[in-house]
């Protein structure tokens, strides 16, 4: 295992994110309507192009530069969230509970133990949480005894402790199938609160929900979690199918498989999505802050798969398509992550865009334009089994996590 190094100082990870292994149905549809672009992004095995971001230093990155550190062991961890004004890190387990690392250590028990109301395992579980800004609310998402994804928010005390009599329900979105639940949630640049939702399982969309605009799933949502007009949240004036007859009102963006892990530039407000694929492309979404960081926009699935068609009786109109794409093979089946990095401990790596595989457990690192096009990629040495995703702190630094060791590392530079 390259450029893995185990600590001994802690004694402190799940999902395959719907890992592309589900049977590709036979397409029985009327044609494509319009074709995908004649430029398609640049994949893995495509030569290195020069990056031009002012934000990437020129010094080459290679993986010779950085070294995987284990800082931590929780059980089935797959998420960690920070709260502003507080050290700890707050490291999500699939098992449904929640544990706090302060100053180097484990602390005894759990902050949040929500196991007796969740459904757990393959892709199912507590599987993302985020922080209001003021820390005082956390927003979790999780599946229930059901098999049903709720989002649920709980008061926090200043102790970091959360209130298990305050769980409030916000959202039940049923799942018709036990996989593709997405997981990610997270507050945006505007506080606004953004869920990734799956397709609803199965293989190939089966029930065709990812485009269809008055259903949840296969979508990501956006919501102000303040109760209003009868519901137990609100909805943003501006969000783009708010008055679209049929429509679901919470919805911000369509056409998505698998989003099982998306974040928000921290520098600039761009949406990164990291789209789990069907059985041969896994993609890298991005929409631009200037163009309204995926407002309405369609990521085209199922009408494709990364650039390829795949559903033809949906429509492959008005698609935006991946920066990036890799087939299933050497590099991986199931993509899971990733975070554009900004810290500061690694100079060569500002400006990339970090990402893992559950399959290969590689990191590596997508070299990004100035016009968000793709340049090289970079494999960044490491062999992390069951890797399950990239999380960032509150500096910009980063932690990978495998929920099959259940070790949680920093990506550190060499020293």
């Amino acid at each position: 295992m390259r450029h893995l190094v185990v600590g001994a100082s802690l004694a402190l990870a799940v999902i395959a994110a719907a890992c592309g292994s589900d049977a590709r149905p036979t397409a029985t549809s009327t044609p494509a309507t319009s074709a995908p672009p004649a430029t398609s992004p640049p994949t893995a095995t495509d030569p290195a192009t020069p990056a031009t971001d002012p934000a990437t230093p020129s010094a080459p990155l290679s993986a010779e530069q950085i070294v995987f550190r284990r800082i931590a062991t929780v059980h089935g961890a797959l998420d960690i969230a920070h709260r502003s004004g507080d050290d700890t890190m707050f490291v999500v387990s699939r098992d449904g509970f929640v544990a706090a690392v302060r100053n180097a250590t484990v602390a005894d028990g759990h902050v949040l133990d929500i196991s007796s109301i969740i459904v757990s395992g393959n892709e199912q579980g507590l599987l993302g949480m985020a922080f209001a800004a003021d820390g005082e609310h956390a927003y979790v998402d999780y599946t229930d005894r059901d098999g049903n994804t709720v989002i649920a928010e709980f008061a926090v005390g200043s102790n970091g402790t959360f209130d298990p009599a305050s769980r409030r329900e916000l959202l039940t979105i049923n799942q018709p199938y036990p996989n593709h639940n997405g997981g990610a949630i997270r507050f945006g640049p505007d506080g606004l609160l953004y869920i990734g939702m799956g397709d609803g399982g199965s293989g190939g969309d089966p029930d065709r929900r990812a485009l269809d605009t008055g259903d949840l799933l296969g979508k990501i949502l956006r919501i102000d979690p303040t109760p209003s007009a009868g519901r137990p949240y609100t909805i943003p004036a501006d969000n783009p199918f708010i008055n679209v007859p049929g429509a679901r009102p919470e919805i911000w963006s369509i056409g998505l498989r698998n989003p099982w892990r998306f974040n928000f530039d921290r520098t600039n407000g761009d949406l990164w999505i990291a789209d789990v694929g069907q059985d041969q492309w896994e993609e890298i979404d991005v929409a631009t802050a200037s163009t309204g960081a995926g407002r309405g926009a369609n990521f085209g699935w199922s009408a494709f798969e990364g650039t390829h068609r795949f559903n033809e009786d949906q429509p492959a109109d008005g698609v935006t398509m991946p920066i990036f794409e890799y087939p299933h093979g050497s590099a991986g089946c199931s993509i899971a992550g990733g975070v554009r990095y900004r810290g500061s401990a690694i100079p060569s790596l500002v400006g990339w865009y970090v990402f893992g595989d559950y399959c290969s457990g590689r990191v590596q690192a997508l070299q990004v334009n100035a016009d968000n096009t793709a340049g090289r990629v970079v494999d960044l040495g490491a062999d992390v089994a069951g890797l399950a995703g990239i999380s960032q702190a509150p500096n910009g630094e980063l932690y990978v996590l495998s929920v099959e060791t259940g070790n949680v590392f920093a990506v550190q530079p060499v020293s």
